[in-house]
């Protein structure tokens, strides 16, 4: 039997990674919609309706309890950040655990009415499928990368049933480099996912009829597209803040009744913050604009266009509010699902808004998906993303031309105010992040410390004596000596050209024990600092090898440019042979 090439198995795994990632998205979906929908429909009793206030915090709970009982301590992260993360630092290597466990815990989370969306936790889901079936079969990071990748299209794709938008997240957020070996693999798993999907779980989105963009609004997009702009910087700010405020909060279960609580008092206002929210925007789409008010305390004034205008814009800061404390609850979801119902309720409000004015009629419904794309594209920085996503949802490419001018302007503004999306600032500022920009820092962020650390160094005693050690000193291949005590604590260095003039009587200290003659090194390196941080402490002490200790200060070895320089001249070279 012929040999099958390193790229045909590659396309036949991507082949298995989209059709079971088009089935974990669809599993999540109806999973999710049938918790959604016995609570809602099924179940009849006389106070259900009071109980929505509840049934967030209840499904929080009931994702922590699985976490903390189910998986046992194993690590749980959700979101895209640590897909990003695992790219970079982990070698594409995601738990097994999390195939299952992203669907579970997000469709507790979101089926009981937490405000947050399914698109993180099925892009997680399906990284995980395609990471763990690369591992399986013992290939190289930059394969296993490629399946992860494949995977993470695939969740998207079967989420959205948009192939297309599926294929460009995964470009624009989890790869690096393009090119057509890159494409085609990420081309088969987004389309097989999105016919399996149909397949299992065929309800769109979105249900909407577009009847193409006048070019007399083009100058309101081009507003709307920066007043969204704008709204990501703060949205982007405002989820550091309320991180931060939450790592505060140590005991998982004091965060499920902050969480709770909090979003049993903003769905009590906002009953539109009620799960996903892609209800009350289809409602928008259908041109039921008084939706958003009709159910809510304020129902008695659905009618007054002003009052629905303010609602909407209330809403639009309660939900930012709201996704983040669901996401950072316990429970499990992301920011994609709630970046997308922002920017149709921004766009709504503007559009809406303008109308009331008398200044020009504007197709509120067109406001709403370019609102869509652009906070997407603002939030995620995956401009290409938000234009596919909205085409493909509402089944029409007739709002292409706006779709892309939104999408830019509000990715431009986010990148001028945060440089970083919201998904890599934190792995930004870690030096944790690869960057396609920066070719020199991303092949050193996938180097690995321990991985070059050199260990065939002389230790020294501190009670020792240079003429104790006379022998090995003169032996040695190397020309610096650390310094260690007995029980491996690091005390510092000592080069070979002083050692030499004391052995030879250009300088006293034959007979002085190594304590007192220890030098300090110009600086250390912790074992766990990332490469780029060692190479910035090279550079800025002009230094070219310092030792290396662990959390406990212990010495481990010495890390040397040589070193460094040889393993990035190897990665380089791995790369360059991918898929060939």
């Amino acid at each position: 039997m012929q040999k099958v090439s390193n790229r045909n198995f590659i396309i036949i795994l991507a082949f298995v990674v989209g059709i079971v990632g088009g089935i974990a998205a669809s599993l999540l979906k109806g999973l999710t919609h049938w918790i959604a929908s016995f609570l809602q429909d099924d179940i009849d009793w006389h106070y259900k309706y009071s109980l929505y206030l509840i049934f967030p915090l209840i499904g929080i709970l009931l994702s922590v309890i699985y976490l903390r009982k189910v998986l046992r301590g194993k690590k749980f992260e959700h979101g895209i950040t640590p897909i990003i993360y695992a790219i970079s630092r982990k070698s594409s290597r995601i738990e097994p655990h999390n195939v299952y466990s992203q669907i579970v815990t997000s469709a507790l989370t979101v089926g009981f009415g937490g405000s947050s969306g399914l698109e993180a936790p099925i892009a997680h889901s399906g990284a995980a499928i395609g990471s763990n079936i690369g591992r399986f079969f013992g290939l190289s990071y930059k394969e296993v990368t490629m399946l992860l990748a494949c995977g993470a299209s695939a969740g998207i794709s079967g989420a959205f049933n948009s192939p297309i938008a599926g294929m460009i997240f995964s470009i624009e957020i989890l790869l690096t480099e393009f090119s057509i070996p890159v494409l085609i693999p990420l081309l088969i798993s987004s389309a097989l996912a999105a016919v399996v999907s149909k397949i299992l779980y065929s309800e769109p989105l979105f249900y909407t009829s577009v009847t193409g963009w006048e070019v007399n609004a083009l100058l309101f997009y081009i507003l709307l597209a920066v007043i969204v702009g704008l709204y990501t910087i703060y949205f982007s700010k405002f989820s550091q803040y309320i991180k931060k405020l939450y790592s505060n909060i140590h005991s998982p279960y004091m965060r499920v009744w902050v969480s709770g609580l909090s979003l049993g008092v903003l769905i009590f206002i906002f009953p539109a913050l009620y799960g996903e929210g892609y209800l009350t925007i289809q409602q928008l789409l259908d041109g039921q604009f008084n939706a958003i008010v009709k159910n809510s305390l304020f129902a008695d004034y659905r009618d007054i266009g002003w009052v629905i205008v303010a609602y909407t814009v209330l809403t639009l800061f309660a939900k930012s509010l709201a996704a983040l404390v669901t996401v950072n609850s316990g429970g499990n979801g992301g920011v994609f699902g709630p970046s997308l119902v922002m920017g149709g309720l921004l766009g709504f409000a503007f559009a809406y808004g303008i109308n009331m004015t008398g200044l020009m009629q504007l197709n509120v419904p067109n406001f709403v998906m370019a609102g869509m794309a652009a906070a997407l594209s603002g939030i995620m920085h995956a401009p290409l993303t938000g234009v596919f996503l909205i085409a493909e949802v509402t089944g029409s490419y007739a709002l292409m031309v706006p779709l892309m001018i939104v999408t830019s302007i509000s990715y431009l503004i986010n990148r001028n105010g945060m440089h970083h999306s919201i998904y890599t600032k934190v792995l930004a500022e870690s030096g944790d992040l690869i960057s396609y920009e920066d070719k020199d820092r991303s092949v050193l962020s996938m180097m690995k410390l321990r991985y070059v650390i050199e260990t065939n160094f002389i230790k020294l005693s501190p009670q020792e004596t240079p003429t104790e050690r006379k022998k090995d000193i003169i032996h040695s291949k190397r020309n610096i000596f650390p310094i260690v005590e007995a029980d491996g604590k690091f005390l510092g260095i000592i080069y070979s050209e002083r050692l030499f003039a004391i052995l030879l009587g250009e300088e006293e200290g034959a007979n002085r024990n190594f304590a007192t003659l220890a030098q300090k090194p110009n600086d250390i390196i912790n074992v766990n600092e990332n490469m780029d941080i060692v190479m910035k402490k090279m550079n800025r002490e002009d230094v070219w090898i310092l030792p290396v200790i662990d959390n406990n200060g212990n010495y481990l070895g010495f890390i040397s440019k040589s070193a460094v320089f040889n393993k990035y001249r190897a990665l380089l070279m791995r790369q360059g042979s991918y898929l060939e």
